[in-house]
């Protein structure tokens, strides 16, 4: 018995149902995409509290600990997703650095500088913003700590998600001012230091940005500019290298090697003196090598600041991993003492497991959700190239340093955004002085005057959205965060 041969119907319906199970399959890839990140941050999340459970059996109190663990690695996620973008974002943009590489040594760094030289002792109160024994009672103390972590990590997610890049330290501050004033009152806040923080929203992005115009100023003055630019560079650059490494060095000495060594600023200054003329007299000679055969061209300039650029973008990442690991893990420190000890602690130690989730929980958000805010700070502000990028990488160490040096709080996104911000209004300025000058320019196209206003070198619709998210940081952390207090006390007086 033989099987009937197919009819040319009988084959264009098989193709139809084909077809549409191609089509239904592609819809489902379409479809679960944008699931595969939020599932594995959530898979995350979920690990972080079964490790607080396995490292902290304390009966009944243990349950505590796990959702601080939970909403810890969650905080931590929307760090990596938000503020590492500040020390990745100009070396993507200047094409230094593809998206993966970026992210890959971010992850490496970040993690690198927050479980060696980050969590020394931490204030478990975000720099004094509250007085835990103003609290009374340490339950009130853990639930205001569960509240501040709740509403600042929900306040990055958001403005992660809306492209604007916030400081995490600032989502910290505001949240605990805000369940500190839900719990005790106003009394409760220093108010003194969050004047101080109110003013570093001017002072650490306006600091950052002119450091940084004037180091893109000297670049072309001394080197751009010059009739013979590669005899320029062989000159300038190796200074500008020995000053790049002189100053991070200063900045590691100081914020990146607590937990190893304390360091006073004069001799953190010191170190960097003698690290940046190591680095001077190391690399001067490289760069007359590299620089060998190269054209008179501002092309050929920008390739011998790409090197350079990728170092200072990792050291930024040590730095930051060293130093803002303590906004996602803190409040969840303070939470884990507490419930061990039954009492208040200026400041704790935090225990390596929490540590590990903070750093892990940076390098997984970063990796899931950072290519956003990456592209943004580095493409979407202001054009950059490797020059403009590495005075912004140099501009937000320097002023981590003088700001350290005053006393005065800033914010390290602030600084980094606020350096490309510089980079571009500079950049306005220049073009505007040698059109006066008579200088000889590109022939610019017959536009309207409200496309000529949009094409500025600097993004105003950008500048307008990232500035009022620093601005209504604080508030809008505090609010989201007495909420939050409210709610869990309704919850509590129910059950």
């Amino acid at each position: 018995m033989t099987d009937k041969p197919q009819t040319p119907n009988q084959w264009r319906t098989l193709d139809k149902d084909l077809g549409r199970i191609i089509k239904i399959e592609k819809a489902t890839q379409y479809v679960g995409q944008p699931l595969v990140a939020p599932g594995i941050a959530f898979a995350f999340i979920l690990l972080a509290a079964l490790t607080a459970g396995l490292f902290f059996g304390k009966g009944d109190t243990s349950f505590v600990v796990i959702a601080a663990a939970a909403l810890g690695a969650y905080m931590a996620l929307n760090i990596g997703a938000n503020d590492v973008a500040n020390n990745m974002g100009p070396a993507v943009g200047a094409n230094a650095l593809t998206m993966g590489g970026a992210i890959v040594i971010a992850a490496l760094f970040e993690s690198a500088g927050a479980l060696l030289a980050g969590g020394d002792v931490v204030s478990t109160i975000s720099k004094g913003i509250i007085d835990p024994t103003g609290l009374g009672d340490p339950q009130v103390f853990i639930w205001a700590m569960m509240s501040a972590l709740v509403s600042s990590a929900l306040w990055v997610n958001l403005a992660t998600y809306v492209g604007a890049p916030v400081s995490t330290t600032h989502s910290v501050v505001g949240g605990v001012m805000g369940a500190g004033i839900a719990a005790a009152g106003l009394s409760a806040v220093n108010w003194t230091t969050m004047g101080a923080i109110a003013a570093s929203w001017v002072i650490s992005p306006v600091l950052g940005g002119v450091i940084a115009a004037l180091f893109l100023a000297f670049i072309k003055h001394n080197i751009i500019y010059q009739d013979d630019k590669i005899a320029a560079a062989r000159r300038w650059v190796p200074v500008l290298i020995g000053v790049m490494a002189g100053v991070f060095a200063t900045y590691l000495a100081m914020k990146g090697l607590k937990k190893i060594v304390s360091i006073d600023l004069p001799t953190a200054l010191t170190i960097g003196v003698v690290i940046g003329a190591i680095f001077y007299v190391t690399t001067a000679p490289l760069i007359r090598r590299q620089s060998e055969g190269m054209e008179n061209r501002n092309r050929s300039i920008k390739a011998l600041f790409v090197i350079p650029l990728v170092f200072s973008a990792a050291l930024l990442s040590f730095a930051h991993g060293a130093n803002d690991v303590a906004n996602a893990v803190g409040p969840l420190a303070a939470i884990v003492h507490t419930e061990e000890f039954g009492s208040f602690a200026a400041k704790v130690e935090i225990p390596t497991w929490v540590m590990v989730i903070g750093a892990l929980g940076i390098s997984f958000g970063l990796f899931l959700f950072g290519p956003k805010l990456i592209q943004m700070v580095g493409s979407q502000i202001t054009k950059l190239n490797p020059m403009r990028a590495y005075c912004v990488a140099l501009s937000a160490a320097i002023t981590v340093i003088v700001a350290s040096w005053l006393g005065l709080p800033v914010s390290s996104t602030h600084i980094a955004v606020g350096a490309v911000f510089g980079v571009g209004f500079y950049r306005e300025y220049h073009l505007e002085r040698r059109k006066k000058k008579g200088a000889k320019l590109k022939p610019p196209e017959k536009l309207p005057a409200a496309e000529r206003k949009r094409r500025k070198l600097v993004r105003r619709s950008h500048f307008m959205t990232i500035v009022a998210a620093w601005v209504i940081t604080v508030p809008a952390a505090a609010v989201l965060s007495s909420l939050v207090f409210y709610l869990i006390h309704i919850l509590r007086a129910v059950a």
